[in-house]
């Protein structure tokens, strides 16, 4: 059995591009029996850029809220909270202790605000230590990355190796799983959709807001009676990866008909969304107001993930002399 860890950060409610690029194909992967899947919620993470213990805490729980409501399965896997986990600051020193200053000025969380050092923090610039400690203290084999997060992942590799080689063989050096097929999701102005750039669709939003924020999808001035090429839309690049292959092909005729506005596209966007994810919607809200239900998942995993995290962390300590 291979065991699997994922790590998402708590940034706010998970958009669609979250949801459809990195938390479905990840609770599939979760459903084979062959693997042992260990998601978490990297709060300690978000604490380098937020200072406001009420949104920190709303957004942990708006996360953990997505994956629950998208079917993650916490009986026959395991989902915790990061600050749960105290080992994980004990591991994150020892491992601090042998990793050399050039590897962390080299990573590209911190090479991409270098140039202004006054808004880099100690955090920040042990971010990679952080989340090597969050693989290594659960002895995970395998961990799916995108490709902007391979170096980090090389850099865990980095820091198991040098462990292992000043105090013997102790921490298991994990293997990267990069999916080529994971989707890169267009955003409402075309871009990747993403938070940074305000340009993402959030599904758990009550029907109108939502609505609103289809409609601000960025299309052409093409007059409605003209034909309009659908591949080059923003809509209908939206659209087919929720749509089903009949809805797919009818919209096409109807773009390249001509008297079908892309108001049509938006609004027929706007239904699919609301007709997939009827469920998941309820059930986000359902957690959303009782938040104590979140809690008990996550205390559940944590308690579970203690177990792995002391066992690895009495290993780590009696190598190095404690």
């Amino acid at each position: 059995m291979a065991r699997i860890l994922t790590g998402i950060q708590s940034s706010g409610v998970p958009h669609l591009g979250n949801l459809l690029g990195a938390i479905v194909p990840a609770i599939e992967l979760s459903k084979d029996a062959n693997n042992e899947s260990l998601f978490f919620i990297a709060d300690m993470h978000s604490l380098t850029t937020i200072r406001d213990a009420n949104l920190l805490k709303e957004n942990t729980f708006a996360t953990a809220a997505a994956w629950l409501a998208f079917g993650f399965n916490t009986n026959d896997n395991l989902f915790y909270r990061q600050s749960d986990i105290p080992e994980v600051s004990e591991l994150m020193w020892y491992l601090n202790c042998v990793t050399p200053y050039p590897m962390l000025a080299n990573a590209h969380s911190f090479k991409d605000k270098s140039s202004k050092l006054h808004h880099v923090n100690a955090g920040l610039f042990t971010y990679p230590v952080l989340m090597a400690a969050d693989i290594l203290l659960y002895d995970a084999e395998i961990v799916p990355v995108g490709k902007d997060q391979k170096q980090h992942l090389e850099m865990t590799r980095d820091m198991a190796k040098a462990f292992n080689h000043t105090y013997g063989e102790t921490l298991i050096e994990p293997e990267s799983r990069i999916d080529e097929r994971v989707m890169i999701i267009p955003g409402t102005d075309g871009q990747k959709m993403s938070k940074s750039y305000d340009n993402f669709i959030n599904i758990f939003l009550p029907d109108k807001k939502l609505r609103k924020q289809i409609m601000g999808i960025q299309t052409d001035s093409t007059p409605m009676e003209d034909p309009k090429e659908p591949s080059t839309c923003n809509v209908f690049k939206i659209y087919k990866l929720l749509a089903t292959d009949k809805q797919i092909s009818e919209m096409e005729v109807n773009y390249k008909s001509g008297n079908y506005g892309y108001g049509h596209a938006k609004q027929a966007l706007y239904e699919v969304i609301i007709d997939k994810y009827e469920q998941e919607r309820a059930r986000f809200n359902k957690f959303m107001g009782n938040t104590e239900l979140i809690e008990i998942e996550l205390q559940k995993g944590a308690k579970k993930a203690r177990l792995i995290a002391q066992n690895v962390l009495s290993r780590v300590r009696t190598k190095i002399g404690y």
